[in-house]
């Protein structure tokens, strides 16, 4: 206690500035991520996909996201144990922000995509084995992350598989391409609204004090639908055919048809990431002010104030302008050649698994998710269609992931103790 009387404006300004780069590894990786399927099709460009970020990143992470992050990641640890020492857990927190920041600026260099939250996880066991012990660890929580390796690109794939089927025979393997695409438009634009807006009735809207019964949240699902579902006509209705595209490849007009849908679905995948990830991202910086506030005080949970969510907003949308076009080069166009169906398919199906694993409460990456996306929407046109050596070096950067985060937070975890203690 005498430790956090002492140093605590130091801890709280080492959280911040943490934190602030933390959110700015978000941003290059993790957000970048998450618009890679927009910009790599051609449907938006790199600064559409900043502006884009902006305004709805936040919008999930203070609409969607709620007020209230859990600090102990997810469970992960058992604040029990160091309830009597909380400057443990302020030098474990800061360890594990640090570290994380530091992974994804490395992994962002390299243009890998990887796991946010994977990352902070890995960092929070590092410290807690080597600051704790072993016996405060959920090891059971790990060993379902681990399982989410293969679960989430998995159902994300096959969504986006089931996607692409369905464009292939409704609108594509038909006499009128292009005017079938216009008929069909609006029933794809809906299936955006109403899946954002699932998104929000499921994860947030409880800080707002609005409580939704499942059926009402379908509901207003459907109603935000309809009205995005006309929206999107009036944009495809005023997209002609162009025959001269349509010599060199076939469905050009069909593709220039969908260029609108992947406007919503960008604005989709960023807000069904703000509601999943961004709070999570900044959950050890409210660990460590909620400590520093209440002289020592650890609980499972702290509050979010809102001053922390528009530091993260702004960190990730910096990361995003500064780092994040290589990781969006990977995902748009190094896994398998992307146009807006196909980025369509990928994105709508990324955001899909995001509500789904919000719902059950299964621990899925946004990240693993949207490659996996990326990559069922390949296979719709065989194997030979993905880079299957890009696949290879994205699994390996999943695997360093945990253990990377972990060994660096430990080292960081010994520093700050040495200094301080």
């Amino acid at each position: 206690m005498e430790i956090i009387a002492e140093w605590g404006q130091v801890f709280f300004w080492m959280a911040v500035i943490f934190g602030f780069y933390m959110t700015w590894g978000i941003g290059a990786n993790d957000v970048a991520n998450a618009m890679g399927t927009s910009v790599g099709s051609g449907a938006i460009s790199v600064k559409q996909a900043i502006v884009i970020a902006a305004v709805f990143e936040f919008a999930g992470a203070f609409i969607a996201g709620g007020q209230v992050t859990k600090t102990i990641r997810k469970g992960i640890i058992d604040p029990g144990a160091i309830a009597n020492n909380p400057e443990l857990l302020v030098y474990g927190m800061l360890a594990a922000l640090l570290a994380a920041a530091i992974w994804l600026m490395v992994a962002s260099s390299r243009g890998w995509p990887v796991s946010t939250t994977h990352t902070i996880v890995g960092a929070i066991v590092g410290f807690s084995m080597a600051g704790i012990g072993m016996d405060a660890v959920n090891w059971a929580k790990i060993g379902g992350i681990v399982a989410s390796w293969l679960v989430s690109p998995m159902i994300g794939g096959t969504i986006a598989l089931l996607l692409m089927l369905s464009i292939r025979k409704l609108i594509l393997n038909t006499d009128n391409p292009f005017q079938r695409a216009k008929t069909w438009a609006p029933m794809y634009v809906f299936l955006v609204g109403f899946i954002v807006t699932l998104v929000t009735m499921f994860k947030g809207l409880k800080h707002l004090n609005l409580e939704v019964s499942i059926p009402g949240a379908f509901l207003y699902a459907t109603i935000a639908g309809a009205i995005v579902a006309v929206i999107g006509r009036m944009m495809v209705n005023k997209i002609e055919v162009d025959p001269s595209a349509d010599k060199d490849y076939h469905f050009a007009s069909v593709e220039k048809a969908f260029t609108p849908l992947m406007i919503f679905t960008a604005c989709a995948m960023a807000f069904a990431h703000g509601s999943n990830d961004v709070a999570n991202g900044i959950g050890p910086l409210a660990a460590v002010v909620s400590i520093v506030e209440s002289g020592g005080e650890v609980t499972q949970k702290a509050g979010l104030p809102i001053w922390i969510l528009i530091l993260g907003g702004a960190g990730i949308v910096i990361g995003l302008a500064t780092m994040g076009y290589k990781v969006m080069q990977t995902i748009g166009t190094k896994i398998t050649e992307l146009t807006p169906t196909r980025g369509y398919c990928a994105t709508l199906a990324a955001a899909t698994t995001v509500v789904l694993a919000s719902k059950t409460g299964l621990p899925v990456s946004t990240t693993h998710i949207a490659v996996g996306a990326v990559m069922g929407v390949g296979l719709a046109r065989g194997v030979g269609a993905l880079d299957l050596r890009v696949i290879g070096n994205i699994i390996i950067s999943w695997v360093v992931t945990l253990p990377a985060g972990g060994i660096l937070a430990a080292l960081f975890f010994f520093v700050f103790k040495g200094i301080f203690s």
